[in-house]
């Protein structure tokens, strides 16, 4: 990934198009821990993609290259959220999602759904993700006791939620 990172720095669109496709996943994943239609998440995933390319020469070291890129997504999808509230609609019809069904437990996901958007974004980060508690603390600009600490409180109503 170093590679392809270094090549997309150097102008290489082909590096950079193969480096967003192995990071699409992971982009949906923590896109759809915020957002709930598929069309904001890509929306969100687009724009996330094209900010990456314009400021990628802004990135300091590669191995933080994940983080970078998180952080660009989770701004991107607040932006949409802040979006969403001024516009009020008079009737909206629920979408079936599209996602990849293996990815999908109907429990998981409802009771993911159930805890509130501090919880289940870091919720998401740990478990899904994969980041580690320092990690998700650079991308949410937040202590990482308090990242902890809404680990711990987002497992106890997780877990209340599928008791």
């Amino acid at each position: 990934m170093k590679n392809l990172i270094k090549e997309a720095k150097s102008g290489d669109s082909d590096a950079f198009a193969e480096l967003m496709q192995s990071q699409m996943k992971n982009m949906y994943k923590a896109a759809r821990a915020i957002l709930y239609h598929d069309e904001d998440v890509a929306d969100a995933i687009s724009e996330t993609i094209l900010t990456c390319w314009e400021k990628l020469w802004q990135l300091r070291e590669e191995d933080y290259f994940r983080t970078w890129m998180t952080r660009i997504l989770i701004n991107k999808c607040n932006d949409i959220l802040r979006n969403q509230k001024n516009i009020s609609l008079v009737e909206e019809i629920p979408e079936t999602s599209s996602y990849d069904t293996k990815y999908e437990n109907v429990e998981w996901k409802d009771a993911l759904n159930s805890l509130g958007e501090k919880y289940r974004l870091v919720l998401m980060l740990y478990y899904v993700e994969g980041f580690k508690t320092a990690e998700i603390s650079d991308i949410l600009n937040m202590p990482e006791s308090t990242v902890r600490s809404r680990l711990a409180r987002g497992r106890e109503q997780l877990a209340e939620e599928l008791a």
